[in-house]
């Protein structure tokens, strides 16, 4: 009975421990900017998910491409899904790697950081480096970060009758918000 009893608090205590190394979204944004010289498109999805493993700080985030609202009309959200972004065959952008820079997660604080991994977007994969915030209190994490995906890099070709309407260079916003998973 004793050894029972030590190996199920010795579960829980491990399955404890393990959970704290894992942070989960509990929510989380992602917002486009398409600032081209005859249109602004902004569109947003809070569907993000994602996780981090703060013991050798890797990630892995996506939001579904079919969850952005906002545009400047129903039929742009349409050609957004259907012929640019072609969200039926690509449904995620995904980005998944590792923080460079070595920190204690364990510390409080604001940390400038960089995520390195493979950013795939409308199914092309591309090796990126992209600073973020990080916001590290007990038992929360805030992710911020602001970069730019050119449409170029991704295959999203942009038929010339709507070039003016689109912008080659995409500004992106994410805030994500963590907590360990239980």
């Amino acid at each position: 009975m004793r050894k029972f009893f030590v190996f199920v608090v010795s579960v829980f205590l491990f399955t404890n421990i393990f959970a704290q190394d894992l942070y989960v979204v509990s929510k989380g944004s992602a917002d486009f900017t398409s600032d081209a010289p005859l249109e602004l498109i902004e569109a947003s999805s809070e569907q993000v998910t994602g996780l981090l493993k703060i013991t050798d700080r890797s990630f892995a985030f996506r939001v579904a491409m079919k969850s952005f609202n906002g545009f400047n009309s129903s039929l742009q959200q349409t050609h957004f899904n259907e012929n640019y972004m072609e969200s039926a065959k690509y449904p995620h952008t995904i980005f998944e790697g590792k923080i460079i820079e070595e920190l204690d997660f364990n510390k409080p604080g604001i940390y400038h950081v960089r995520g390195k991994g493979s950013f795939t977007s409308h199914g092309i994969k591309q090796e990126r480096i992209i600073k973020c915030k990080l916001n590290v209190t007990p038992g929360n994490i805030k992710v911020s970060s602001e970069f730019t995906v050119l449409l170029d890099d991704h295959n999203i070709k942009i038929p010339t009758v709507v070039s003016q309407k689109i912008a080659e260079e995409i500004l992106v916003i994410v805030n994500i918000e963590l907590v360990p998973k239980k």
